[in-house]
């Protein structure tokens, strides 16, 4: 099977869904990751001023990361790095009618609708978009995953909640989530905050407690058609 990941930012693939893409790697699915933006330019007063090697060297380490968790290809379209609210939705619906109509993926993971960063939620307006389910739509199942320090830090104050209810054992393949997260230097942090190593074991334990098993990455099944 095809599947594609949609996410708007590098690292995000990983935060979001990397226990499960290596696992789904792992049993013989196609795996394609799309990040949408440069991202880093965000931390620049102008985006212009941003460090051109240090963009490359993110992407590089992008390459590196999903590669790590077994993906076939990745595409980046270098949208501005939180600043997808400045684009047109339709150029963005278009980048993913495009991906999907030159990958026929049957699944889509992507970010949830309630992030508190605003890149993610157009994100996943777009796929929403570009995957309605037209007679003949290839797209059958579209799951959103949590992103440590976004989807939390919206504090369930943006609708709607995170409530997932697909969860992925991922007991086997954590260590390659964490491995691939550590090629993104620089966005890991110290503990506590989410985005630590230490967090994201817990964070996989804990939806690992609640699914019966001993690490999880949790879904919201948006939508599945038989």
């Amino acid at each position: 099977m095809k599947i594609l990941v949609v996410v708007a930012h590098p690292d995000d693939e990983v935060l979001g869904c990397g226990g499960t893409m290596a696992r789904l790697a792992k049993e013989g699915n196609d795996i394609y990751v799309a990040i949408l933006g440069e991202g880093v330019t965000s931390r620049y007063a102008k985006r212009e001023e941003a460090d051109a090697q240090l963009l490359k060297d993110l992407h590089d380490r992008s390459r590196q990361a999903v590669k790590i968790l077994g993906a076939k290809d990745l595409f980046m379209s270098g949208l501005p790095d939180n600043r997808f609210d400045t684009v047109p939705l339709l150029d963005v619906v278009k980048i993913v009618e495009d991906l999907v109509a030159r990958l026929q993926p049957a699944e889509i993971y992507t970010h949830h609708s309630g992030d508190l960063n605003i890149d993610h939620t157009v994100v996943n307006r777009a796929v929403m978009t570009a995957t309605r389910p037209l007679q003949g739509g290839i797209v059958k199942n579209i799951y959103a995953f949590e992103v440590p320090s976004s989807t939390e830090w919206a504090f369930q104050r943006f609708e709607p909640a995170f409530r997932p209810n697909i969860f992925t054992d991922i007991s086997s393949t954590l260590d390659l989530k964490i491995r691939a997260m550590a090629c993104y230097e620089s966005e890991i942090r110290p503990f506590p905050h989410p985005r630590s190593a230490e967090a994201l074991q817990s964070i996989a334990k804990r939806w690992g407690s609640v699914a019966g098993n001993n690490a999880a990455e949790a879904f919201e099944l948006i939508r599945s058609l038989r």
